[in-house]
């Protein structure tokens, strides 16, 4: 039985992706309901997240010297994707707990929820992606058919903070303290760890450089800055290998969340 609900899940994604899409927009929506600026505040903070970054390494450290773009276009481009994965890490972990009157309810299907709060995080990343291909024009840098790669990389991000999310969300479930744990531990310094801030492959050496790319948002971040600034094709060179890197622990990952979000899901209701 277990089997066969973990198999089903992508199709029951597919089946009720309306439903989903539906709460996803009210998720959304009613997350700054009752402050003044209400959704302004979802692209708000991040902006001002790029400028302080700008900020300091461009102004302070002197980071644009000797790039073959602006280190602005860097930041902004590799944040991006982190922006959504941090998101939704962060939705998704507490959407059984934002949603435990849903869970509660016996005929509602729980599988979409993660894929809710997911789905919520696209609306600003759709958003950001459109900034970003705007900045890079008005710099001088017009986007090419390498930009075609971007669909792709946003695929693979959803797909991977999905495995997460739904191995997250069922946890959380029993320890309230995974939400702050991964604020901290996991999102805090993975953002220096992916990198974003800095050039690994200009400031690493090959071995080190092979370490940090076992963590998979260096390869969807990296995709990003290869289809926006650097002009390379995902399956170019060591690229493919890495490619196939990235999927193989991605499905893993997705496989291993979803059989531990069925085997706890019975037990979801009863600790809600």
């Amino acid at each position: 039985m277990n089997r066969n609900k973990r198999e089903s899940i992508p199709v029951e994604l597919f089946k009720n992706r309306k439903l989903a899409f539906t709460l996803a927009k009210n998720d959304f929506r009613t997350k700054y309901a009752g402050s003044y600026l209400g959704m302004v505040w979802a692209f708000i903070q991040p902006i001002v997240t790029i400028l302080v970054y700008w900020f300091i390494f461009t102004v302070g450290f002197r980071s644009d010297q000797n790039q073959e773009y602006p280190f602005v276009l860097f930041i902004v481009v590799g944040i991006v994707p982190w922006f959504f994965f941090a998101e939704a890490l962060n939705g998704g972990t507490g959407a059984l707990i934002d949603y435990d009157y849903l869970v509660k309810k016996v005929m509602f299907n729980i599988d979409i929820l993660p894929f809710v709060k997911v789905l919520s995080a696209l609306f600003v990343h759709i958003f950001f992606i459109v900034f970003s291909i705007i900045l890079c024009i008005c710099m001088g840098f017009a986007p090419t058919v390498y930009a075609l790669q971007l669909v792709y990389y946003i695929i693979c991000n959803i797909i991977f903070a999905l495995g997460l999310v739904y191995l997250t969300a069922a946890i959380n479930v029993f320890l309230r303290d995974l939400t702050q744990i991964i604020s901290i531990f996991v999102l805090q310094i993975g953002v220096w760890l992916t990198p974003i801030m800095w050039d690994a492959e200009k400031m690493l050496s090959p071995k080190m450089l092979m370490i940090f790319k076992i963590n998979p948002m260096f390869y969807i971040v990296n995709g990003f800055r290869d289809s926006m600034l650097y002009k390379r094709w995902f399956w170019e060179g060591s690229g493919l290998w890495w490619t196939l890197y990235f999927w193989a622990v991605t499905f893993f990952m997705f496989w291993f969340g979803v059989r531990i979000f069925n085997k706890l899901r019975e037990y979801f209701a009863d600790v809600l």
